[in-house]
């Protein structure tokens, strides 16, 4: 199950136990059932301090490891076999169950042990899901600090007889006492914001106190990661506030042209952008949706401000916007209705729910071909609509998909309607441009990949100059058409959406800051 290499690392991370734990496995005769038995065999071969008990009456859903703290209570739960992305989540939860440290704020960590409800939670995934794990982890950190929380991963495709019983065609879909709690990624303020009645009281009261920042960067993606950092360089008081840390390269998998670096991931990107942070002295807000902008000259404190969704106010010398952008929609009937049950916009995170079915791809952009390519070693067949009479993919994309025998590819389509059931997408229809002809696709899934539209709704009544698109004009230092306010990234005006670039436009935006207040200062 686990090779020498793997065995050797987590022999060595076991020996952060300091509490003993149990791993208790509920099995039957399948495959998936001996598989379990033989990881938490080899798991507890590493380690004096874990043990395992097999009980088959200890859940209905099989197979089942609990990993248990019998001292404190606590019990955490992995319904199928937590390999793939999951299989950080799995250590994780071995170590914390055992009384290692969590990487939490002391805050938040009094706040999970004080909830006094009990919580079901059960999250189901896909082990080829780069979202899934933060939301396990998370809520195995509070089962793991709270008896009263019990946490349960469930691999979807093992359960499918439950996927189907509960309609769910998304990852992560989050249960709380058998209630729908949350669909897609969620970080552990998020939730602890819909938990605890009082957290955004809280966290809004906390927020307002802080003092005025040098400079604020809004948005958390590459471009406002890089901003913030060379900010912090130059020895000024630097902030970051977003709804989440790291923006959509959490939801992008495979990144290969980042310079020096061969492959990486998205979600492992983010996770290093804010490590290098934590290296200065950058106060980093998440879970804050920027709502409004207030010029200086507008202030009575001379400060820029920012106001955001909580009703919080941040105040700053200087602003650079980074807010980037998010997937564009068909904006078609059905869309919204079905989103979630059919209707995707992660093909990593979602395909495998649609394993054996008929899907469509939206758009024959990179991103369009390059989920088809993926699509097709799942599913049993991918239509790709293209809205124009030919595909924007690169050659080689093309090519590949050309030669898979379950692709097929139609350009001059126009996607005019999604269908369902009510529960459940259960077809597609387009025009054909070429004769205005109403076509019909029979399918379960719909992938969105039609580009970006940028997050700047929330500047419209703002003074800062945006293009028709949208997107927030930017002069050869980052500066915007408002004094103070900078911006860089996927929702400005420059040209070509690429993570490099991003993040060079947030180092040049972040310069031409602080030259500002070098200036203002003077």
């Amino acid at each position: 199950m686990l090779d020498q290499t793997i065995q050797q690392q987590l022999k060595q991370y076991l020996t952060n136990l300091k509490e003993d734990i149990r791993l208790v496995v509920s099995l039957d005769e399948s495959k998936a059932s001996d598989d379990v038995q033989s990881l938490a065999s080899q798991i507890a071969q590493l380690s004096d301090r874990i043990t395992v008990v097999r009980d088959d009456h200890a859940s209905d859903r099989k197979p089942v490891m609990s990993i248990q703290n019998p001292e404190k209570g606590t019990s955490l739960r992995f319904a199928g076999l937590p390999m793939g992305h999951e299989f950080t989540s799995l250590v994780l939860a071995l170590l914390h169950s055992g009384g290692h440290p969590m990487k939490l704020e002391d805050d938040q960590i009094k706040q999970i042990a004080a909830l006094d409800k009990t919580l079901d939670v059960e999250v189901f995934i896909s082990l080829s899901c780069q979202n899934c794990p933060d939301v396990v982890q998370a809520f195995n950190m509070m089962a793991a600090i709270n008896p009263k929380i019990k946490a349960t991963m469930i691999d979807g495709a093992l359960f499918q007889d439950e996927v189907k019983q509960r309609d769910i065609m998304a990852v992560p879909s989050v249960f709380v006492n058998g209630e729908l709690f949350g669909q897609g990624r969620m970080s552990l303020t998020e939730i602890l914001n819909k938990v605890d009645d009082s957290a955004s009281e809280k966290a809004a009261k906390a927020l307002n106190e802080k003092d005025p920042y040098d400079v604020l960067v809004v948005g958390g993606g590459p471009g406002g990661s890089a901003a913030a950092l060379y900010a912090a360089r130059k020895g000024i008081r630097t902030g970051v506030v977003a709804k989440r840390f790291g923006g959509q390269v959490m939801d992008t998998m495979a990144i290969e042209n980042f310079i020096s670096v061969k492959r990486t991931e998205g979600p492992k990107l983010a996770a290093d952008l804010g490590e290098h942070l934590k290296e200065y002295d950058v106060d980093v807000v998440t879970e804050q949706q920027a709502e409004k902008l207030m010029s200086s000259a507008h202030t009575e404190d001379g400060l820029i401000h920012v106001q955001l969704a909580s009703g919080a106010v941040l105040k700053s010398q200087s602003v650079i916007l980074s807010p980037g952008a998010r997937w564009r929609e068909m904006n078609v009937p059905g869309e919204q209705e079905y989103r979630n049950k059919g209707v995707a916009y992660c093909p990593h995170c979602d395909g495998p729910l649609f394993k054996g079915k008929r899907t469509a791809v939206i758009g024959g952009g990179n991103s369009g071909i390059e989920a088809a390519i993926d699509l097709a070693g799942i599913v049993e067949h991918v239509t790709v609509l293209e809205f124009a009479d030919v595909l924007r993919a690169d050659q080689v994309l093309i090519d590949k998909a050309n030669s898979l025998p379950n692709i097929d590819i139609i350009t001059m389509a126009q996607t005019t309607e999604v269908v369902g059931d009510g529960k459940r997408v259960t077809s597609l229809q387009y025009k054909d441009r070429n004769t205005d002809e109403i076509k019909t696709l029979i399918l379960s899934g719909i992938f969105v990949q039609i580009g970006l539209v940028p997050n700047t709704e929330w500047l419209k009544d703002s003074e800062v100059k945006l293009s028709p698109r949208g997107e927030i004009e930017v002069g050869s230092h980052g500066e915007t058409s408002l004094e103070g306010v900078f911006a860089a990234g996927d929702a400005t005006t420059v040209p070509y959406k690429q993570i490099i670039i991003a993040m060079g436009e947030g180092a040049k935006a972040s310069l031409g800051a602080f030259d500002y207040l070098i200036r203002k200062q003077g």
